[in-house]
């Protein structure tokens, strides 16, 4: 009961736009058909008893009818000012009362409360007072019609046990208004309750469908800056490695400068060369971290468990990969066509896309068998190293994923100044095709 009422939530029903144009419109149309039925209760010739002219009737629906103009502002008030013009119309104007329309303002207001208070400890109370008060008074009812049925019977010459009834016909009218009040209030009451709870779980769904869509911006917010970062310092660990490098080869070429020149002037050649890719990874970290504010959990750009990490896989690694990914059921061809020296950072996303791509096609797809290419080309001065997964499966169900996986590979590409081709294809199956432009310093590999 204490649910059905929601007697403990303290969760408030917001008023709609426009809900004042809306009630007054409903009271309008509540009004002029109440006006309706008291003009065909007067063309059946029902109003000839009635002592009270036609404007005054009108008047009655009037008042009855414009309270549910403020019916969300004040619901329990209302219901109470509504309740207590039936009561008094049933007294004083039965053609008012009894026309459906004012029925329907009666059964409205009583609906809107349970709807639309706020308190619902003080509508419940008021909702019960109203029940109780109404049924106390048809018990009254029933009991004179009860006395009066006895003495008619009484002065009757064919008194109503001739006709073996439980009841006479005052009392069985009585009775038939009380059956059609239990359905009338019941229905009014469960309907305005049931109104409420549906309003509130509607509120609820759409905070929690806000909750969701805010959480699923952040968690993407924070996957772009997480792989940012890890990009950022996987670069750090090439340029300090190229930094190292062009110190042995420093000090090399000043011991043997004097001794052997040659010697000196390739180790000054290779200081050249590891200081220029320095560089230009430096610019790719830089774009990398162009985002102003964004730094790990201890201010530092350094992982915060300070734990030592191996070193990052590169090219070379992606043949390994395939091998350890490839099982009975599932079948990974590699085909290597790479003859140029790619950098080391370039090569570790390419080892990542292939990895991620893998894994996607056993997690999200029906394939049995991949193919990873590995190629390196050029478009006039600009050269590049191209990697291309693809499978022929289709998408398994119940496995679509968060996402993030191929928003990290995204933005390693877009870290590199590369593009990438990403999706189904027509002919069935999965691509994901990643292009990274080399340093235009790149040379041939050296043949045997």
């Amino acid at each position: 009961m204490k649910e059905f009422f929601g007697l403990d939530d303290e969760w408030v029903r917001s008023r709609p736009d426009a809900w004042l144009r809306r009630d007054v419109l409903i009271a309008i149309l509540f009004f002029l058909g109440a006006l309706l039925g008291l003009e065909v209760w007067r063309a059946l010739g029902f109003s000839a008893d009635s002592l009270w002219p036609r404007w005054a009737l009108y008047l009655s629906a009037a008042i009855g009818a414009g309270p549910l103009v403020l019916r969300r502002r004040f619901p329990v008030t209302v219901m109470l000012v509504t309740a207590a013009h039936m009561f008094v119309m049933g007294l004083t104007q039965v053609p008012v009362m009894s026309s459906i329309a004012m029925q329907g303002v009666y059964f409205f207001a009583i609906f809107t409360a349970l709807a639309w208070a706020p308190d619902r400890k003080l509508v419940t109370l008021a909702a019960a007072g109203l029940v109780l008060f109404m049924f106390g008074w048809l018990s009254v009812q029933w009991s004179v019609a009860a006395m009066n049925d006895d003495l008619l019977d009484s002065y009757n010459a064919q008194p109503a046990k001739a006709r073996d009834p439980w009841f006479g016909a005052t009392a069985a009218a009585v009775l038939q208004g009380l059956m059609i009040n239990v359905l009338y209030f019941a229905t009014a009451v469960g309907a305005g309750a049931n109104s409420w709870r549906g309003a509130r779980a509607r509120a609820f769904a759409h905070q929690q469908a806000q909750t969701i869509t805010r959480q699923a911006g952040q968690l993407t917010e924070q996957a772009v800056v997480e792989e940012r970062l890890r990009i950022a310092r996987e670069l750090h660990d090439v340029v300090a490695h190229h930094v190292a490098a062009i110190g042995i080869q420093a000090a090399a070429a000043r011991k043997v400068m004097v001794k052997d020149p040659e010697r000196a002037t390739d180790s000054l050649s290779n200081v050249e060369a590891s200081s220029r890719e320095a560089v230009t990874q430096m610019r790719a970290l830089l774009g990398t971290l162009r985002a102003d504010g964004q730094h790990t959990a201890n201010g530092s750009g350094e992982p915060t468990n300070g734990a030592a990490r191996a070193p990052e896989p590169g090219l070379n690694d992606v043949a390994a990969l395939v091998a350890g990914v490839r099982t009975p059921t599932f079948d990974v061809r590699l085909d290597d066509l790479v003859d140029v020296d790619v950098p080391a950072n370039v090569g570790h996303s390419v080892y990542r896309t292939v990895q991620e791509a893998l894994a996607n096609v056993q997690r999200h797809s029906t394939a049995t068998a991949a193919t990873v290419t590995l190629r390196a080309g050029g478009e006039g001065n600009c050269r590049y190293v191209e990697v291309e997964v693809l499978d022929d499966g289709r998408p398994r169900a119940g496995t679509s994923g968060s996402g993030l996986g191929l928003l990290g590979m995204r933005e390693r590409v877009r870290a590199h100044h590369g593009s990438a081709e990403i999706g189904p294809r027509l002919t069935g199956g999965y691509r994901v095709r990643v292009r990274l432009p080399l340093a235009a310093s790149t040379r041939n590999k050296e043949t045997p």
